[in-house]
């Protein structure tokens, strides 16, 4: 409506180098570089790209073409996501620490001066008991760290692998229904989202997406960038997102399932979600097999 104030949403990229399978003929360099140029061509600032150094080497680019090279190169930020990917509800808390560290030289070669100390926990998982929550939580305030909290979350990750397959089948009905089915995902969680919002705090904060760095997500992005700012979202940095004193509240809560931080927020307050439509997750899991 007229006059309404303009949302607020920061994008955010998990896995680079390496996310889902890879369709055929296709790079990790052409995805990264797809989605880097659909950022700046729709004027999304700062996205920070969380790294995980493990998988570094193993996509059969070059140094110059490597993912992470090209957004660095891009003047997008990168952010630390540990080592491995590592889970914390299975790991210890000091296993867990050291994964942090063990991603610090990459960050440090390829950052320059732009600021690295932002956290994503891998599957976000921020602990299975509240002595990991607590003792990690700690480790990143004594060490420089902020956590880099999701708030809108469309569950991305699971289009990549059924569409690598699609492609390989030549099945351009099922990739149609990928494409859309995306969207539609995307629209009804985004919609969920600003409801717990409204229930937590009152209003609409400033919220954090979380992407990936695949395939379909790197093809997908111009039409989801598009269906935000329809939605009436402008494009900030990660920085001044998490400046909403929303993000100073703590779950305070061991979660097995983890969640965002509207969806810890929900549970630890054991609130009731709003009604809303499911993730097609059978079908995604089924399709082109």
């Amino acid at each position: 409506m007229p006059g309404e104030p303009r949302l607020e949403v920061a994008i955010t990229v998990d896995d680079l180098p390496v996310h889902g399978d890879l369709p055929l003929n296709t790079t990790r360099a052409e995805i990264a570089r797809r989605m880097i140029e659909a950022f700046k061509r729709k004027g999304v600032p700062g996205v920070y790209g969380f790294v995980n150094a493990k998988n570094i080497g193993t996509n059969g680019d070059t140094e110059k073409d490597s993912v992470l090279k090209i957004w660095g190169d891009s003047g997008f930020p990168l952010g630390n996501h540990t080592f491995s990917h590592i889970d914390l509800n299975t790991a210890s808390a000091e296993a867990f620490e050291q994964e942090i560290v063990r991603n610090e030289s990459v960050l440090e070669g390829l950052a320059g001066r732009r600021d690295w100390h932002w956290l994503r926990y891998p599957y976000l998982h921020e602990g299975d008991t509240l002595e990991k929550r607590r003792a990690v939580r700690k480790y990143l305030g004594d060490h420089g760290y902020k956590i880099a909290e999701v708030t809108l979350d469309f569950g991305d990750y699971a289009w990549n692998n059924p569409y690598a397959r699609c492609v390989a089948k030549q099945d351009t009905g099922s990739i149609e229904w990928l494409k859309s089915s995306y969207l539609a995902t995307a629209k009804e969680d985004i919609a969920l989202d600003r409801k717990l919002s409204v229930m937590l705090f009152g209003r609409d904060i400033r919220y954090v997406l979380l992407l990936h760095i695949g395939a379909l997500d790197s093809i997908m992005l111009p039409d989801l960038l598009d269906l935000l700012r329809n939605q009436g979202f402008d494009f900030v940095p990660l920085e001044e997102a998490q400046k909403d004193p929303a993000y100073q509240t703590d779950p305070d809560a061991a979660l097995l399932h983890g969640g965002t931080f509207l969806e810890q927020l929900t549970e630890s307050k054991h609130l009731n979600y709003p009604a809303h439509a499911d993730r097609p997750i059978e079908k995604l899991d089924a399709i082109c097999r």
